[in-house]
């Protein structure tokens, strides 16, 4: 098994806690944390127990419709993401895609989604639309349509209307769509998320883990690259994490 996958937490808990609270990427090449992001510090809730290793944090799942990528893919990029973000609008308009071509697309990468709906009830309103659409296999398909033309946040426009008309321009049948918007199960995935990413020192939107490498905010896509290239590096150099 990988040295890499295997990273203690502990360390990665204060990283994170510490390039949050300055609002900067912990790899060299940081951008400005004024145009970037976080937004805001989360509120304070109760979290969960923070995983203890790098391979506890990531997940794997090769039925999860929230994810991209191969399971085994040997870098994984954990993103704790809210669609009232307009940093995450940011990082999915401008840097994502390119993320997706260029290393998911050979299986170098893989992007697993998390819930950090930290901005408030549009946001955790937003969040069940996600869990929702992911329910029919369109969740990557709705987080496009979501930040191609995002909301202000918390403009209180943000309903299960809207998420319903979002569900109709994308082709999900609006009716199962409604249905899951109220689900307890999709709610407590949710909270499950955000409890993780809270219990790991995330305060704010986006926040990656590449790795085990926290990156913070929508960086430049070079900084992205830089770093899943040297993740890749290093998992090639310890045989392969995952594969």
């Amino acid at each position: 098994m990988s040295a890499q996958r295997t990273t203690p937490v502990v360390p990665l808990i204060v990283a994170l806690v510490a390039a949050l609270a300055l609002g900067f990427v912990l790899v060299e090449g940081s951008g400005d944390d004024e145009t970037n992001g976080p937004v805001d510090a989360a509120p304070a809730t109760e979290s969960a127990a923070p995983p203890q290793t790098w391979e506890e944090l990531v997940r794997r799942d090769a039925g999860d419709p929230m994810a991209l990528g191969e399971p085994d893919a040997p870098v994984v990029m954990v993103a704790y993401s809210e669609f009232q973000c307009p940093f995450c609008g940011k990082f999915a308009r401008d840097t994502e895609p390119t993320l997706v071509e260029k290393y998911v697309e050979d299986g170098t990468l893989r992007i697993e989604w998390r819930d950090f709906p930290y901005l408030g009830e549009e946001s955790h309103v937003a969040a069940r639309g996600g869990r929702a659409a992911a329910a029919q296999d369109k969740f990557w398909e709705f987080e496009e349509a979501m930040y191609a033309e995002q909301l202000p946040p918390n403009s209180g426009n943000l309903d299960e209307d809207y998420l319903i008309s979002v569900a109709e321009d994308i082709g999900l049948d609006v009716e199962r769509f409604r249905g899951d918007l109220g689900s307890a199960e999709h709610e407590e995935a949710v909270e499950k998320d955000f409890a993780e990413g809270q219990a790991i020192g995330v305060t704010g939107t986006p926040a990656f883990v590449i790795n085990g490498v926290p990156v913070i905010g929508a960086q430049p896509t070079e900084v992205f690259e830089q770093t899943i290239e040297q993740a890749a590096d290093v998992a090639e150099n310890a045989g392969g994490a995952g594969r």
